[in-house]
């Protein structure tokens, strides 16, 4: 749980809370390309976070278990648990995106049309 070890002792609230739009204007210039790099952010880290908690449920699998043979395994629910008290990935992409930590360029309008 190394992504869920580093959210949880980063104090990430896990309600949203509201910024400043031209804060978040500043950090570009232009409130859209802002938005559009936190949704990208924001889509990187829900696909981390839902690969590792497959790879984790997957330990847990039993491929030949029947409907009669289902049992509860207290692990599997305190991993799911935990990864559901996690904060939104919207809400740690800007986050980041407001501390700065994610990395975004602009390519130049003439490298576009070559």
């Amino acid at each position: 749980m190394s992504k869920l070890r580093r959210q949880m002792s980063a104090n990430t609230p896990s309600v949203v809370e509201t910024k400043s739009l031209m804060d978040v204007k500043a950090v570009t210039g232009n409130l859209y390309e802002s938005i559009a790099i936190v949704s990208r952010r924001a889509n990187q880290i829900n696909i981390s976070l839902r690969e590792e908690l497959h790879n984790k449920l997957e330990e847990f699998a039993s491929h030949t278990d029947s409907l009669e043979e289902i049992h509860e395994n207290k692990e599997q629910i305190e991993i799911s648990r935990a990864y559901e008290k996690m904060p939104n990935p919207a809400i740690l992409a800007t986050q980041e995106f407001m501390e700065g930590k994610v990395y975004h360029r602009r390519n130049d309008e003439s490298d576009l049309f070559r």
